[in-house]
């Protein structure tokens, strides 16, 4: 009998959702933070060290100068800037959308102990001597921008000036900004055509004010800046740059406008595939992964986070993850069409098998986003973040979103008998009565004997392997900056780029270097790289000479030699505990020679992952990294998947005494499986290779990762992984002369998953 109430409640469900989404996307989207390299900026990680010798740094210095900085910052007027304090003696400052980059880190490096000095240097009044937070941007009577401060003691202001009067000629009044003993000379100075001091007005007369006026050649945005900082206070520390990076506005533009293109253009195509392989679940399952952007989206502004490059690159990422609870949940109802079953007994056995399935998976997969979240720097957190988050939603609409809606059909009655309304024709399916069951099916691969050939995947996986380590002793890896430290250039310019233009350049502006690689669609993209870091003056300096050749700010990265030895060692550290932590919760969840024959199988990715980055001469740096764990996630979710079935088809049999018997099982279950894995790589690939073909410059290496690795993960998956379990297995089954599955049922559990 036909339920209407039900179709009218799934078309409310439906009119309802969209209504949302239409009507509060655009808002939603209004609010997201972009991240530096979406919109320009740049970030700096300082070293906290002693002012003077004997100076303690504790905890409460570190926290005082970031408050200090934080003081500076609100001069900048920069909306929500993020400053954070890191292993007790470093502080992170990201300064998105900050326009004149050069001033703002100006602002934040300089010292600000004021001091005025008489013509030979000597120290006659401090910093100690002026009221707090009284500086002020001001006008003098010609309507000239000047700073005026309070002092404390008028009386001792005029015992100094009155002295400095007397000396005539020299009879100035020195005003320093961070006067360096032994190093800073006013007789110097003064013959440069750009002191270093602030001003050096002549003092003829005692003066007994408490106003005092600091004038000179400023601008009035200068003006405001020297109060603001004058009133943030002297920094109690020095602050050494140890890592830095700045990305110029018409970078951050062009990479979002690309990425977010290619990300639409990648989800289209997964959509499109899914409707048409997948008939009307296929429609409900773009319903859902709709609601499934929007939510994370929603999510992500709610939690105040910042939307990187990596991360736009992980929501799109998520949508195939998402897609793959789909892909799971409607390849086990149409096995149970093909059975003869009915459609509602197809539904409700098909969610309930592949939930286990699916919850192993994307476990396995948030345990390699998490690491990498405690482990990665800014952008690669916020790639972790999405990933989490996506992990997390998935499970909200791609299983209970997707099943409510779909159910909602099924249950009306008006689905009954028609599996071509599932993307099955009538010559697949089987009548009730001739008793088969989902074990019996057969599959477009049944002709492939997967276990009695996989001395030959082991003997192409070794060579292949073998190849790798040999070219990768002879080319070595090219690392970036992230892991070997010194500095990174990108050039952006309208016209086409040459090499040793570019190369003659650097030169006649004083930093040669032979590292420059000419990239891009349109060959516009220059990277030059430095074995040394520089500093702030020289960040400064090169960047102003690039800004005026090619009329777009460049993006410049400096990485010293101790943050790069703490990236690789972060790096392996993530690495081992993603794999640890895999290997446990796949040997609780399944058998220690499951999660073994796992391992082995992810070993077999990373290492082809960076055998052909090797080959290639791709840079290798932390979002390789971030690329290697995500595979992970992706190779261990396949191989589940296969180990969730084989486990499903042994606990149908009752007892297992030949290899033969063990074979025929892998064999069937990689044959039901591999449509699935073939389905859910070709949907992350449509958005891989829509990243790497039409996304942004900096972020196709990292796609080039990931398409390797979703290769290499899915014939692991199915060629190593499951062919190793087998050799384990069958070793158990000739020491004690065969298997019991009942013994085996205790020790994995029950067969029947619960939801």
């Amino acid at each position: 009998m036909k339920n209407r109430g039900r179709i009218v409640a799934f078309l409310l469900l439906i009119v309802i959702l969209a209504s949302t989404v239409f009507s509060t996307t655009s808002p939603i989207l209004k609010d997201v933070k972009l991240g530096l390299d979406l919109q320009g900026g740049f970030e700096v990680l300082y070293q906290v060290k002693p002012l003077k010798e004997g100076q303690k740094i504790t905890e409460s210095t570190v926290a005082d100068t970031a408050r200090a900085l934080t003081n500076r910052i609100d001069v900048l007027g920069v909306n929500e800037p993020s400053i954070q304090i890191e292993s007790n003696n470093r502080i992170r400052v990201q300064l998105a959308g900050v326009e004149d980059q050069e001033t703002a880190r100006e602002l934040l490096s300089t010292q600000a102990n004021l001091s005025f000095r008489n013509a030979n240097d000597e120290l006659m009044l401090d910093g100690n001597d002026l009221k707090e937070g009284k500086a002020k941007a001001n006008f003098d009577e010609n309507n000239n921008p000047v700073v005026t401060l309070e002092m404390k003691d008028p009386n001792k202001f005029g015992e100094v000036t009155s002295e400095i009067a007397a000396m005539k000629p020299d009879n100035m009044l020195v005003i320093w900004l961070d006067f360096i003993e032994g190093e800073n000379s006013f007789k110097e100075e003064a013959a440069k055509p750009e002191s270093a001091f602030i001003s050096a007005p002549y003092v003829s007369k005692t003066i007994n004010s408490s106003s005092v006026e600091i004038s000179g050649d400023f601008t009035i945005e200068e003006t405001k800046n020297l109060a603001g900082i004058l009133n943030a206070g002297a920094l109690p520390v020095d602050l050494e740059e140890i890592y830095s990076t700045s990305v110029g506005a018409q970078f951050g533009e062009q990479a979002l406008d690309k990425t977010i293109f290619a990300g639409i253009i990648g989800v289209s195509l997964v959509f499109i595939f899914m409707a048409l392989y997948y008939r009307l679940p296929g429609l409900i399952a773009v319903v859902t992964l709709s609601v499934y952007i929007f939510l994370i989206l929603l999510v992500f502004t709610l939690i105040n986070g910042v939307l990187t490059l990596p991360g736009i690159a992980a929501l799109m990422l998520g949508v195939g993850m998402a897609v793959d609870a789909n892909i799971i949940t409607y390849e086990r109802i149409k096995e149970e069409l093909r059975v003869g079953k009915s459609v509602k007994t197809s539904f409700t056995a098909g969610a309930k098998s592949s939930f286990t399935a699916i919850l192993d998976a994307n476990v396995t997969t948030l345990l390699a986003a998490v690491v990498l979240f405690i482990y990665g720097t800014s952008s690669v957190k916020g790639f972790a973040t999405m990933l989490i988050i996506s992990i997390l939603v998935s499970f909200l609409t791609a299983v209970w979103g997707s099943r409510l809606l779909l159910g909602l059909l099924v249950h009306s009655g008006y689905l009954d008998n028609k599996v071509s309304w599932f993307g099955l024709n009538k010559k697949q399916v089987h009548s009730a009565d001739e008793g088969y069951e989902t074990l019996d099916l057969t599959t477009k691969f049944d002709r492939f004997d997967f276990v009695h050939s996989r001395k030959r995947f082991y003997t192409l996986s070794i060579v292949l392997l073998l190849v790798g380590a040999i070219m990768l002793g002879v080319f070595k890896l090219n690392l970036g900056i992230d892991f070997s430290g010194g500095t990174r250039v990108e050039m952006l310019a309208e016209q086409q780029l040459d090499e040793t233009e570019v190369t003659k350049l650097l030169e006649e502006i004083g930093h040669p270097t032979s590292d420059v690689v000419i990239s891009g669609d349109d060959k516009n993209i220059a990277v030059a790289r430095y074995k040394e870091d520089f500093g702030q003056e020289e960040v400064n300096k090169i960047k102003k000479e690039l800004s005026e050749e090619y009329g777009a700010e460049p993006n410049v990265s400096t990485v010293s030699n101790t943050v790069g030895k703490e990236l690789v060692r972060n790096a392996i550290s993530a690495l081992a505990i993603a794999a640890l932590g895999i290997i446990i919760y796949v040997a609780f969840r399944f058998e220690w020679r499951m999660g073994l024959a796992a391992i082995i199988g992810l070993l077999h990715d990373a290492f082809f992952m960076i055998a052909i980055f090797s080959i290639l001469r791709l840079e290798v740096d932390i979002t390789f990294i971030a690329a290697v764990l995500t595979i992970i996630g992706y190779s261990i979710n396949d191989t589940i998947v296969t180990f969730d079935r084989i486990r499903e088809n042994l606990n149908r049999s009752k007892h297992i005494s030949t290899d033969d018997e063990l074979a025929a099982i892998v064999n069937k279950s990689l044959r039901q499986t591999l449509g699935r894995s073939v389905n859910t790589v070709l949907t992350v690939i449509f958005v891989v290779v829509a990243l790497m073909a039409l996304g942004a410059e900096s972020i196709r290496p990292f796609s080039v990762a990931l398409l390797i690795g979703l290769l290499a993960g899915t014939y692991s998956s199915i060629f190593i992984s499951a062919q190793l379990w087998f050799d384990l297995k069958r070793k158990q089954i000739s020491k004690n002369g065969g298997m019991k599955v009942e013994k085996e049922k205790k020790q994995w559990g029950s067969d029947e998953p619960v939801v």
